[in-house]
């Protein structure tokens, strides 16, 4: 097939998902598994690829990476969901309390004089909110602790260390 036509049909593969989102996001996975090797997630039990921001992770992937992984049984897979959801809230609320640092920053260097107070306050928030992630990832991390046998541990802990998962 010469250039013109392969490029004519790739064209038309990517406007026909266009309209038909289920079979565009197959299609991406497919082509992420065949393009990244195994396709096996690298972040915080996500690619980082499709971090959205530091924190934004799915459940439905990470869980499947985890559940196959460590061969995670039922029970296993319904808390380690509500261990996740938890951690994803509080890394969401991370972001909330960013953005808003960063409002107060630009409002303490955007006026006439220097607004330390408001600098000041932007930065509490920020060491707020990282203590308050802190506290939820250490407690996430002792449930997850709790929930795994000392074999799955083994292979969790491999995971962290070697890069795959990252916390």
């Amino acid at each position: 097939m010469c250039h013109a036509a392969w490029r004519e049909k790739r064209r038309y593969k990517s406007s026909h998902f266009i309209d038909d989102p289920q079979r565009a996001e197959h299609h991406e996975s497919r082509e992420h598994r065949a393009h990244h090797g195994r396709g096996e997630p690298v972040g915080w039990f996500m690619p980082h690829h499709d971090f959205e921001g530091r924190g934004g992770f799915g459940v439905r992937r990470p869980l499947r990476f985890l559940a196959h992984k460590l061969d995670l049984d039922e029970k296993q897979m319904t808390e380690l969901v509500r261990i996740l959801d938890e951690l994803k809230t509080e890394r969401a609320q991370a972001e909330v309390d960013d953005r808003r640092a960063l409002a107060e920053f630009a409002d303490a260097v955007g006026g006439e004089a220097f607004d330390a107070s408001k600098a000041n306050s932007a930065g509490e928030r920020r060491v707020q909110s990282a203590a308050r992630l802190r506290d939820t990832l250490i407690r996430s991390l002792q449930q997850i602790h709790a929930l795994l046998t000392p074999e799955q541990r083994q292979r969790l802990a491999y995971l962290i260390r070697s890069g795959v998962l990252t916390v």
